[in-house]
């Protein structure tokens, strides 16, 4: 069964305090959800229309775990805390195998 992988990638963060409350809770989120941190602020190289920002990689063992995870009230409640902290392109995408 192919993985599944959520692609974050940040565009602006006009509320750093709200990023941190997001933070607090969508690490444990993630994790309950069966999520694994690959990547996370490190060195970024950007080409085309892409944005040199803080960048975000997680793998999930499925696409439908992936979807459930950013659908469980865990990650709900991080992204209301996040509200309009920031502005960021985020996706769910399946692996190849």
């Amino acid at each position: 069964m192919p993985k599944a992988y959520w692609v974050s990638a940040y565009r602006t963060i006009s509320d750093p305090e709200k990023l941190a409350a997001y933070n607090r809770l969508a690490g444990p989120a993630v994790r309950l959800g069966g999520g694994r941190i690959l990547a996370r602020d490190g060195r970024v190289a950007a080409y085309d229309a892409g944005i040199g920002g803080r960048t975000i990689l997680i793998e999930f063992d499925s696409f439908e775990q992936a979807v459930a995870a950013r659908d469980s009230d865990a990650y709900q409640e991080a992204l209301a805390a996040l509200a309009d902290g920031v502005e960021r392109d985020f996706r769910i995408i399946e692996g190849l195998d």
